[in-house]
């Protein structure tokens, strides 16, 4: 397996329905509210808290809906550990699925602040992650941390007029069963080593509806199944020495967003085909 399987869920997060407040995102994600960088940064690095650009986002319109945090094995970074939020803009929420922007950092070099784009879907509690259709922002710590964030927000927060072209055209387009299939066994490479030995799951386990809306055939929807089966586990698998499982939720920040934007690049991918 490959370094997304690796993950053992070293990772506290907390997803609400409502804005997340601040005595929330303390008790999953106290890394936020660091006040003082890592021993092992330079003088160069400059010191604001992720809750200090959180609370200037909330100004702008922006509000926090889901947070995580690593667990570190190192004592002295727990509390300044990567961590990461989920947040939307008050004119970027839709019916059944919003556009959020997601915000990483840390205060011991494993981050700089980060932004880019996701899509969340209500009925499934699940989000994605969009792939390079929008732009990946990074700032370093230094300068004017806050403005700079602020900024690239709204930059990201533009892109979400090319996403949602983009969910329109594979909503528009429908998949035959070998295309699915097709589908479902591309995004199994990304996950799992295929040279060295079978996957654990089947494409069929991947295509697998977890609701009656989800029985659809479009490309959009097809993926959703995918992404929602592979990111969230609880399929049973079997491993090659016949051992039976359930496969794992992929928890990890850094393991979580690289698979997401792989298969949102498989889905366009798809959808240039198809086009």
């Amino acid at each position: 397996m490959n370094a997304f399987s690796g993950f053992r869920g070293h990772n506290s997060s907390l997803r609400a329905a409502n804005p997340l407040t601040d005595d929330q995102i303390a008790r999953v994600a106290p890394s936020i509210f660091a006040e003082h960088k890592h021993g092992s940064r330079s003088d160069r690095y400059t010191v604001i808290p992720t809750i200090e650009v959180l609370t200037a986002l909330r100004k702008e319109g922006f509000s926090p809906f889901m947070v995580c945090q690593t667990k570190s094995r190192d004592e002295e970074k727990r509390g300044h550990a990567k961590h990461m939020i989920r947040m939307r803009h008050e004119s970027k929420i839709q019916n059944n699925q919003a556009n959020e922007i997601i915000l990483l950092n840390s205060h011991d070099g494993s981050s700089s602040y980060r932004m880019i784009a996701g899509v969340f879907r209500f009925v499934c509690s699940n989000g994605m992650v969009v792939g390079d259709i929008a732009d990946d922002i990074r700032i370093r710590h230094s300068g004017d941390v806050i403005d700079n964030v602020i900024e690239g927000a709204f930059r990201v927060l533009d892109d979400f007029q090319l996403v949602d072209m983009h969910r329109e055209a594979m909503q528009s387009l429908t998949l035959n069963v070998e295309e699915q299939h097709a589908f479902a066994q591309s995004a199994l490479t990304l996950k799992y080593d295929l040279d060295t030995a079978p996957a654990p799951i089947t494409t069929t386990d991947l295509l697998r509806p977890k609701r009656i809306e989800d029985q659809k055939t479009d490309l959009w929807t097809t993926f959703n199944r995918v992404q929602e089966n592979m990111i969230k586990g609880g399929i049973r698998s079997r491993s090659k020495e016949g051992k039976v499982s359930t496969t794992r939720e992929v928890k990890g920040i850094d393991q979580n967003i690289k698979l997401n934007r792989a298969l949102w690049t498989l889905a366009e991918a798809m959808r240039k085909i198809k086009n």
